[in-house]
């Protein structure tokens, strides 16, 4: 076969590889959301649960990046410490091992299983839990199958003269293989791919295992590189996590490194094979990783301190205030450019506004007055956030303006006043009722615990089409949020019957929360109703939204 067709081969099996592993995430994520936030609350009790927690969440979401991200959001809020969150990431970091070595089994049998449940399930179905449970399973077929594809294209490159070259190169240079590593898993942002082609190639005989063992060190950095980076804007106390599971990650990986380096001790003794050595070695590395590290979670927090120290805004208690405003005053006599500075601002608001959304169940579940007072503060920076852009938008609007100009003022001014009522409906709601439960030790029965779970899930998912609307103003993304309104309108009507049947039954917890909960779903639907309203104009516009639901007068 010739080489550019081998490599043509390769690359499309690596971007299956890629796609596949997002799907995973992706549906677990929507389908299992609510189990995901559960166990990242659970984590928060303590190191040794955080780290299990991690690894547990790793291995649903198979990515620790997902699982630094997730940690980033809730210390971002306040209601995530961080010696918690680096037990959480190492544990993250052992789950995505254990991935590894789940999907290195010779599971060739399950791709069509795999491929045919999970169609049927993604695109026959009703619900979509099961629908998104499809997504996963086709994710996990497609994995299987891309590295079958990898292992294809990779077969005639053994006859070949260069990649064994190579190969004998990296085996010779180990801080050149260790580096390769770390580069490529940080540019396929996926540490659970990068390892299992290294194991793939190895299998194949491609890679020698002089060569694999640097390689795949390598990938367990690039692994704490990913997170690093995409947490590189977030505030100062979540950065601190990834950070610290980087340190964690980098001086394991180098002296593990170091140490087989000069010993001369082979792994080959780990598996029947190159490639099941490999994989062997990669999760023996992260057990002994997070079992090495536990101890020095606090002294490494000291760490992360003062190498991410808090900014001035931090420290004076103005949380998430500090960035600077979007709002350009030397373009306000230029509409256009004014307008698309307004616009960039209510995102930013927006994203205040997910901030607090985030960690509301958790809060809810068990909270601590603490953690709470930290959620409320952000409301301050939103109700700034909305004056700035009430005011800005005014004194634009006393310049020429053409009529689309002056709608588009309208709607975003709107837009900024409901954002600012949802902060409200949290802090002066939702934050008032997790301290009310705090006081009392309520407890929430466990179908309805499931329920408000549920409604949570889905306002964080359409508070995301929210802000992509806002920015895309693509009408057929407005017509999904609208779409969505109705979900979320059944959602809120299923838990309220369900619960006065729970009532009916005697349920003591829902006896006990009854008020509360009803009071939350009402909450949480008020805030999604105030997110639907930034595709109204768009539909409008288009002429698919009615100006009434009632029907026309005989």
């Amino acid at each position: 076969m010739h080489f550019s067709l081998i490599l043509l081969h390769l690359a499309g099996a690596t971007m299956l590889l890629l796609f596949a592993v997002h799907m995973v995430r992706t549906g677990m994520e929507r389908a299992h959301g609510d189990t995901l936030r559960t166990m990242l609350g659970e984590a928060r009790r303590g190191q040794i649960k955080a780290a299990a927690g991690g690894t547990a969440m790793a291995v649903m979401l198979q990515s620790s990046t997902a699982v630094a991200m997730l940690a980033c959001g809730f210390a971002a809020s306040g209601v995530l410490a961080l010696p918690t969150g680096l037990a959480l990431l190492l544990g993250a970091d052992l789950g995505s091992a254990v991935v590894v070595r789940i999907l290195s089994f010779d599971l060739g049998w399950l791709v069509p299983v795999c491929l045919f449940a999970g169609g049927v399930m993604h695109l026959k179905l009703s619900s979509e839990r099961l629908r998104e449970t499809g997504r996963m399973i086709l994710g996990v077929g497609f994995v299987l199958l891309s590295l079958q594809l990898i292992g294809t294209a990779t077969g005639p490159l053994r006859s070949g003269a260069m990649l064994p070259s190579m190969s004998a190169y990296l085996a010779d240079d180990y801080i050149t293989a260790f580096l390769v590593g770390a580069f490529f898993t940080w540019v396929v942002h996926s540490s659970v791919a990068a390892v299992l082609m290294v194991t793939a190639f190895a299998a194949q005989g491609l890679v020698p295992l002089e060569a694999g063992v640097p390689l795949v060190l390598g990938c367990n950095l690039g692994g704490g590189l990913i997170a690093f980076w995409l947490s590189r804007g977030m505030p100062a106390v979540a950065q601190r996590i990834p950070v610290g599971n980087l340190i964690f990650r980098a001086m394991g990986a180098l002296l593990a490194l170091v140490a087989l380096e000069t010993s001369g001790f082979s792994i080959d003794m780990l598996g029947s094979g190159p490639g099941t050595a490999l994989v062997n070695f990669h999760l023996l590395f992260n057990v002994g990783l997070v079992a090495a590290s536990l101890p020095f979670i606090s002294a490494m927090a000291i760490v992360t301190r003062h190498l991410v120290p808090d900014t001035q805004a931090e420290a004076t208690g103005a949380p998430l205030s500090h960035r600077v405003s979007a709002l350009d005053r030397s373009v306000i006599a230029t509409p256009r450019l004014a307008l698309a500075s307004a616009t960039r601002e209510l995102l930013r608001m927006g994203e205040l506004l997910e901030t607090m959304v985030r960690p509301v169940m958790d809060l809810l579940r068990a909270g601590s007055r603490s953690e709470i007072a930290r959620v409320r503060a952000l409301d301050e920076a939103l109700n700034q956030a909305h004056t700035d852009i009430k005011l800005y938008l005014a004194e634009v609007n006393r310049g020429q303006m053409t009529v689309e100009e002056a709608r588009r003022s309208i709607e975003l001014t709107d837009l900024a006043i409901n954002l600012e009522h949802a902060g409200d409906v949290i802090a002066k709601n939702l934050l008032v009722l997790a301290e009310e439960r705090a006081d009392k030790n309520w407890r929430f029965s466990d179908e309805g615990w499931k329920e408000l779970a549920d409604l949570h899930e889905r306002l964080i998912e359409n508070m995301h089409l929210a802000l992509n609307v806002l920015i895309s103003q693509d009408q057929l993304s407005a017509r999904q949020l609208v779409v969505e309104k109705q979900r979320m309108r059944d959602l809120h009507r299923h838990t309220h019957g369900q619960h006065l049947k729970r009532l009916q039954s005697g349920t003591p917890e829902s006896i006990e929360t009854s008020g509360m909960h009803l009071e939350i779903a009402r909450g949480l639907k008020e805030i999604n109703s105030l997110l639907v309203t930034v595709a109204y104009p768009i539909l409008t516009a288009s002429g698919d939204l009615l100006e009434s639901r009632l029907a026309k007068a005989i």
